[in-house]
């Protein structure tokens, strides 16, 4: 089946062919490292694993980039706060994405470069746009002229004399036009700084993802990706200045993620409803987020609630409830009706989904569907017990993308185990007092016993 993606470029759903046969340069703009990150970076995070991995499914050789920005006013001004530098910063705060993005079952990008690490890279790029004529110097910095650039406006659909003020845009009225925007600013006190042939400065914003993606995936690559509100002016400006100091197409698809709202409002320090990761992980399963997230399409607005995560838990527990049920699932009938069909049903189910600019709604639908019929199957017990393994790979292989499977190979500490034998023994002594009082005692255990035909099974909760 054909992959189509939504190209926000074109304002379109495309056909996914790579520039280079079965390759795919992927480059995700990654967080500004000053604080932990919040539930927008997670969000934009499991969107972008979930695209690289379907794209790995698909058979493509992907090369997956997601930076980390150590270099910016925010984290100039953290580090002024906490008395310490701002590497040391970058230090601080990078293990905490990793940690919180590894609790989301995000696999780690191929490359993650640091902008710092990128600085020459940066300076040539500059320098390519003063010898263009593109860029002017300032008292303070270097400037991209954008009207030296007639398709500036061509991914955020505005026109040039329309143009919405973007949130890092300063207003100076030394230059050219007010959405000129810096490449290079000069050395302040107390910031970090570099040399270059403009003096002692450091970057701007934008020159960042433009040096290290086109460093790191060439002049033009696949698929450049992150956050709605990243459209305009830093991926605007991206194509701009990249597209005017090569000559060359930037990005042939560009995909953008939707907002995160709390209880229908944008999420914002300003208004008070501010998450950090750390601080949902506390209260919830990162799985159940995870889940969350994909349970709305990428490009749409989530309206994030405790009573939203509450459903993803419950909807985690009935994923985890049937592997459980299926794990213990005992049968004599020696052959399933119907199995391969069922299967492969489901999974062409799974990818019609994903195959539609990443439906992963869908997708988890076409999990659902599966799961309902297996449960029908062995209600009836019409399923083969040689069955169950063939079943599971197909959800793993559907799970080899969607990363929601709840683990069901726990342990029992060995003070459970003896009270789950106990029970048993009283049950066949028809001691069914003693048989309560121990269901009661796993139960604060966080231990729920299932009295099947089959024997009983339990499950933590």
């Amino acid at each position: 089946m054909t992959l189509f993606v939504k190209n926000t470029l074109s304002g379109k759903k495309e056909e996914f062919k790579p520039l280079n046969d079965n390759k795919v340069g992927l480059y995700i703009c990654g967080p500004t490292v000053y604080d932990s990150g919040h539930l927008g970076h997670g969000r934009s995070a499991v969107a972008f694993d979930i695209i690289q991995k379907y794209l790995r499914y698909k058979g493509f050789d992907v090369t997956y980039i997601s930076n980390y920005t150590d270099i910016d006013d925010k984290m100039i001004k953290r580090a002024n706060e906490e008395g310490i530098s701002v590497p040391n910063l970058a230090d601080k705060i990078i293990p905490k994405y990793k940690e919180d993005y590894g609790k989301l079952r995000i696999a780690k990008p191929d490359k993650q470069p640091r902008a710092t690490a990128f600085i020459p890279q940066m300076i040539d790029l500059i320098q390519k746009l003063m010898d263009k004529g593109v860029a002017y110097e300032l008292e303070d910095g270097i400037y991209f002229q954008i009207e030296k650039f007639p398709d500036y406006g061509k991914l955020s659909h505005q026109k040039l004399d329309e143009l919405r003020a973007g949130s890092r845009v300063e207003k100076d009225f030394q230059k050219k036009h007010p959405h000129d925007f810096v490449l290079w600013k000069k050395a302040k006190p107390r910031e970090p700084k570099w040399d270059s042939p403009w003096g002692e400065g450091r970057p701007g914003w934008h020159i960042e993802c433009s040096a290290m993606s086109m460093h790191l995936l060439g002049e033009t690559f696949d698929i450049h990706g992150g956050g709605m509100d990243l459209t305009f002016p830093h991926h605007e400006d991206e194509i701009a200045q990249s597209e005017a100091a090569t000559g060359k197409k930037y990005v042939k698809y560009w995909l953008h993620n939707g907002f995160i709202n709390i209880d229908d409002e944008k999420m914002s320090k300003s208004l008070g409803n501010f998450f950090t990761l750390k601080e949902i992980f506390e209260k919830y399963d990162p799985l159940a987020v995870r889940y969350l997230f994909l349970g709305t399409h990428y490009r749409s607005p989530i309206n994030f609630s405790d009573k939203i995560l509450d459903q993803a838990e419950n909807g985690l527990q009935r994923i985890r409830d049937f592997l459980i049920n299926l794990k213990n699932y005992k049968s004599k009938t020696k052959n399933t009706p119907n199995l391969e069909k069922m299967l492969s049903e489901a999974i062409d189910n799974f990818e019609k989904k994903m195959d539609d600019d990443f439906d992963t709604a869908g997708a988890l639908g076409a999990l659902y569907s599966l799961i309902k019929e297996v449960n029908i199957l062995m209600k009836g017990k019409l399923l083969a017990e040689k069955d169950q393994w063939e079943i599971m790979e197909t959800m793993q292989k559907m799970d080899s993308v969607l990363s929601i499977l709840p683990e069901v190979d726990e342990n029992l500490d060995s003070e459970v185990e003896t009270l789950i034998k106990e029970r048993n023994q009283a049950r066949a002594n028809k001691d069914f007092a003693r048989s309560d009082e121990i269901r009661d005692e796993l139960a604060t255990k966080g231990i729920v016993l299932e009295d099947t035909p089959e024997g009983t099974i339990w499950k933590k909760h």
